[in-house]
């Protein structure tokens, strides 16, 4: 372990010193902060949309009991109530901007048809928001044509379907319902998930790093001089060791720009979400994820003499870890599904589906966690010891890349 760890302080300390990781620590977050920025960029300097200027003919003098129905400000509607020349409104509408008119006579309200005219810089989805006024305006019109107020206000309101939750322990006096499920929103299940998602991408992606070390060290022979002094188990363990710090040290930059700007952002409580007892399991997943994938790039790296001349067999492990994005429809549809549970009993795809499906879960299947973390931990065990067989033979083959019948050999030997 002493040699593993000797390994690992020299990976750690060779990338930190490469600016192009430095660089990747930092530009990552700083990509993201412009993407979110973007946004309010595009919108106006101080973020606010321009108001609808809504011009009324109001002859019925109908509009301050819909104004009473509404809220203009949500709306972001400034009304002009007082127009009488629509002729004169018409030509003047040609030079505003963000405006409609619109005319409330006896006979449209009656008919159901008003026409709406807009300035040239609108479109038919901009002025949607009109539709805002037509519960109340049917109330007028049931009135007009007879019905009474309680009569016109019962046939405008919407059928509403509130749904109920069916439990075991309701009560039989009131027939109100447990909520206790309810009390974890879908935000405070998904923060976590998130973060340990981020943790999975960026070891993984140092994890495929190990591969190109692998190699590289292979092809420049500098192998044979580290394994003069040391064993190719301690060599690979020690790389393992290595780049997974590498990956939480890229993860602490990203958490340390990125998290401040998001506490600022959102209109939550996002620590207080984060820190909570689940996130220990989903890192622990994350973790395992990183443990499979590296075992696996550092010995097939060992294999590949070339990077630039990779088998289409080579290429192939590098898209293990985004397996789970294949199975993401079902899983999003019915997370406690079968092709859900299946997906988090398969090695390869276990640490993305487990955090997915834990992410929108309500209540977690522990059983199912444990099963899906020891065969997790199995896998992990036993692909260590295969690599070490493969990383051994590999990494000081030189000349070709391996063929998987080769590779096969040295597993059996």
């Amino acid at each position: 372990m002493r040699n593993s760890l000797k390994v690992a302080k020299w990976e750690i300390k060779r990338n930190l010193l490469n600016k192009s990781f430095i660089i990747s620590i930092v530009s990552t977050p700083l990509l993201f902060l412009l993407f979110f920025s973007i946004p309010m960029l595009f919108s106006g300097g101080d973020g606010e949309e321009a108001a609808l200027n809504v011009y009324i003919n109001d002859p019925l003098e109908v509009w301050a009991e819909l104004e009473n129905e509404l809220n203009l400000e949500a709306l972001n509607w400034e009304v002009e109530d007082h127009i009488v020349n629509e002729g004169l409104m018409l030509e003047e509408l040609k030079e505003l901007e963000n405006s409609v008119y619109l005319s409330l006579t006896e006979e449209e309200i009656l008919t159901g048809h008003i026409p709406v005219y807009m300035s040239d810089d609108l479109s038919e989805a901009d002025v949607y928001v009109l539709q805002a006024l037509q519960s109340s305006l049917k109330q007028i019109q049931l009135e007009k044509l007879g019905f009474e107020l309680e009569e016109a206000t019962v046939a405008t309101a919407p059928i509403v379907f509130d749904p109920q939750v069916q439990t075991s322990n309701q009560t039989d006096g009131s027939g109100e319902t447990e909520e206790a499920a309810s009390e974890f929103s879908f935000l405070e299940r998904l923060v976590p998930g998130i973060f340990a998602g981020v943790i999975l991408f960026s070891v993984v992606i140092t994890g495929m790093m190990i591969f190109t070390s692998a190699s590289q060290e292979k092809k420049e022979k500098v192998s044979e001089m580290i394994l003069s002094s040391i064993t190719p188990y301690d060599l690979m363990q020690g790389k393992i060791i290595g780049y997974f710090a590498l990956g939480i040290i890229q993860v602490t930059g990203w958490i340390v720009l990125i998290l401040p700007f998001l506490v600022w952002y959102v209109d939550f409580p996002l620590l207080s979400y984060l820190f909570v007892p689940e996130l220990l399991v989903l890192v622990v997943i994350a973790i395992a994820g990183y443990l499979l994938f590296a075992s696996i790039f550092v010995g097939i790296g060992a294999t590949v003499d070339e990077v630039s001349s990779t088998s289409n067999f080579q290429g192939i492990v590098f898209m293990l870890p985004w397996l789970p994005f294949i199975l993401i429809g079902p899983i999003l549809a019915d997370p406690e599904g079968l092709i859900a549970q299946i997906g988090s009993f398969v090695p390869f795809t276990a640490p993305g589906v487990l955090i997915i499906r834990l992410s929108m879960l309500e209540q977690w299947p522990w059983i199912e966690i444990i099963i899906a973390l020891v065969i997790l931990f199995i896998s992990i065990w036993l692909l260590m010891k295969l690599a070490g067989k493969v990383f051994k033979t590999g990494i000081l083959m030189y000349g070709k890349n391996a063929t998987p019948k080769e590779i096969l050999k040295w597993i059996k030997q």
